[in-house]
């Protein structure tokens, strides 16, 4: 056997589109449990960085969702409030939660264009949600980003002309 046959296989490096999905993904179920649970922050971090396996995540986004989204969760529900059909108090904590990931990326992290904030926001719904409601995210996001994110989208749109 030649030496190449003896070495295992090295393990490719995920992508920063994976890796960032991945954040996005652990950042849903903090918030989630921390709705819920009302569990400091930090605690609640470490914990996530001890029970799984994140060297396929973008750390940093995941802290950064985490910390971010909580300290603002105000803020950013004043964004979509009036494009919801209920109150927000009648909202799946998941819904909630994945329109607050949503509303963040779209209004605090302009270097995420628009689509691709939604588009995150909707597979993470379709992941952890009900049945139709990344149907709900999508039409919730696609009107905020109408509002936060309109001279990106006439730029889009103009450039298809």
């Amino acid at each position: 056997m030649s030496e190449s046959e003896n070495k295992p296989a090295k393990k490719k490096k995920p992508s920063l589109t994976t890796q960032r999905r991945n954040a996005r993904s652990y950042a849903l179920q903090a918030l989630y449990s921390w709705t819920l649970a009302g569990q400091p922050l930090n605690e609640l971090e470490a914990q996530f960085r001890v029970d799984n396996d994140m060297r396929d995540t973008d750390v940093k986004l995941f802290s950064e969702l985490l910390h971010n989204i909580a300290s603002t969760k105000s803020e950013l529900d004043a964004l979509f409030t009036d494009f919801l059909d209920r109150q927000i108090e009648d909202l799946d904590p998941i819904e909630l939660n994945v329109l607050r990931i949503g509303a963040y990326e779209l209004s605090k992290r302009i270097v995420v264009p628009y689509r691709v904030a939604i588009n995150e926001s909707v597979e993470l719904a379709k992941t952890f949600g009900a049945t139709d409601s990344h149907r709900y995210v999508n039409g919730v996001l696609d009107k905020l980003a109408q509002r936060v994110r309109m001279a990106e989208i006439r730029e889009k749109r103009e450039g298809k002309s």
